[in-house]
């Protein structure tokens, strides 16, 4: 899941036109308040005159111009910062505004990629999948409850499909729109049809609108990419792009678990994603025809511990909604 080097080219050149936007906007409020405040220039080129003479008095041998220089262009700072706090700038007004103040809007921090590039690279790939057209049509604003039934209750529930719809809908904006602090991780449980891979959908487009990096995988693809990575069938550099993605990002969700061929690995890899993103504190979303049961006979009683302790769990009902659409419209 790695940039080509054109899409890391187109990355890196928004990181510099950012650069330059920054330098004409702080350029632009320094000349609102030598306009307003004209004795503000005077100083800031004060400044960099007594920068000036002290570099030369060093290179002299004046052992004294360093603490001379310190200390007036700590009174000529003084003076700038009270005037323009008289006239109701704030304090750091003249100084570059960055979109990304962790990278300074370089796209790196601390050596590393910062997470502004990561939510870059990911929107760029989501962009180049189906997923982004189907997150077009299945969204929380596309939402409808006109399939559902208003008129049995669902039994050992006491309200109707209808109504606990509505409640686990609401519940899921809650979610979205407050993530990571709503909670990080839900189960899916419900028979084909049942809307799953919807509200997936409709979380997953919420969270990227709020920039929250989502990466989306059918089971069956999220374990042949563990796969290729683990046996080397990518490129190293690739394959270790790959398992970062899978346990980095801040949300990532698993659809239709249970519906790729089970084995050994399979299991162990399946634990480990889990673990390893409870651990990080990382969110992830599962939606599977399987019940708890199942999934514990299919995969191991440690991940369905680890679903139990720390999913929230919410059980879908009803007939087929694709079929219901189709007698009704």
């Amino acid at each position: 899941m790695a940039l080509t080097n054109a899409q890391y080219g187109a990355v890196m050149r928004k990181y510099e036109q950012q650069q330059l936007k920054n330098l004409h906007e702080r350029d632009k409020r320094q000349q609102e308040v030598y306009a307003c405040i004209p004795r503000v220039e005077e100083l800031d080129r004060k400044i960099g005159t007594l920068a000036a003479t002290c570099a030369r008095r060093l290179l002299d041998g004046d052992v004294d111009a360093r603490r001379q220089l310190r200390d007036e262009m700590a009174d000529n700072r003084r003076e700038k910062a009270s005037l323009m706090q008289a006239a109701g700038f704030p304090a750091d007004y003249m100084e570059l505004h960055y979109q990304c103040p962790d990278c300074r809007d370089t796209g790196y921090a601390d050596g590393k990629r910062c997470h502004c590039f990561e939510q870059e690279r990911i929107r760029i790939l989501y962009a180049q999948s189906n997923i982004q057209e189907i997150l077009r049509r299945e969204n929380f604003d596309t939402l409808s409850f006109a399939y559902y039934d208003d008129r049995d209750e669902l039994p050992g529930l006491g309200m109707t499909e209808l109504a606990y719809m509505k409640r686990v809908v609401s519940r899921l904006r809650a979610f979205a729109g407050g993530f990571p602090d709503s909670g990080r991780n839900i189960l899916f449980t419900g028979s084909t049809g049942v809307g799953k891979s919807f509200l997936t959908n409709c979380i997953a487009k919420a969270l990227m609108d709020r920039y929250v990096s989502v990466i989306y995988l059918p089971s069956d693809e999220l374990f042949g990419l563990l796969s290729r990575s683990r046996f080397g069938r990518d490129g190293q550099d690739e394959a270790e792009e790959t398992g970062t993605d899978i346990l980095d990002c801040d949300m990532l969700i698993i659809d239709d678990l249970g519906t790729e061929m089970n084995n050994t690995f399979v299991s162990s890899q399946l634990f480990c994603v889990i673990n390893e993103r409870i651990n990080r504190g990382k969110g992830t979303i599962i939606s599977t025809n399987l019940s708890v049961d199942l999934l514990r006979d299919a995969y191991s009683d440690r991940v369905t511990s680890r679903l139990m302790s720390n999913y929230m769990m919410i059980p879908l009902y009803g007939a087929d909604k694709r079929l219901r659409r189709r007698w009704t419209g």
